[in-house]
């Protein structure tokens, strides 16, 4: 079990502290998680600490490749519906 950070991860700091295994660390160019630590908060908490606090969607993936915080999820705002108001306010 682990989760991944990606490059689009900008060095916040907000997911380390959360971590309850200790698995998250600083590196170049991004924080990375140590997959023999992480235990996806399994038994600890309802969801993984990490993506629930991460500001960057999408940047946390599970250990299936799919975004844990994905678009949408900071502003509830559907990916689709973003795309159109910001093509929308483009065109003005």
């Amino acid at each position: 079990m682990a989760y991944q950070i990606i490059d689009s991860c900008v060095n916040c700091w907000a997911c380390e502290p959360l971590c309850p295994s200790g698995a998250i660390h600083a590196a170049q160019p991004h924080f990375f998680i140590d997959r023999n630590r992480c235990t996806e908060c399994d038994g600890e908490h309802a969801e993984a600490q990490c993506a629930s606090i991460c500001p960057i969607e999408g940047a946390i993936l599970d250990r299936w490749g799919v975004p844990a915080n994905p678009p949408g999820s900071l502003t509830g705002i559907p990916p689709a519906r973003m795309r159109a108001a910001m093509a929308e306010i483009r065109s003005r």
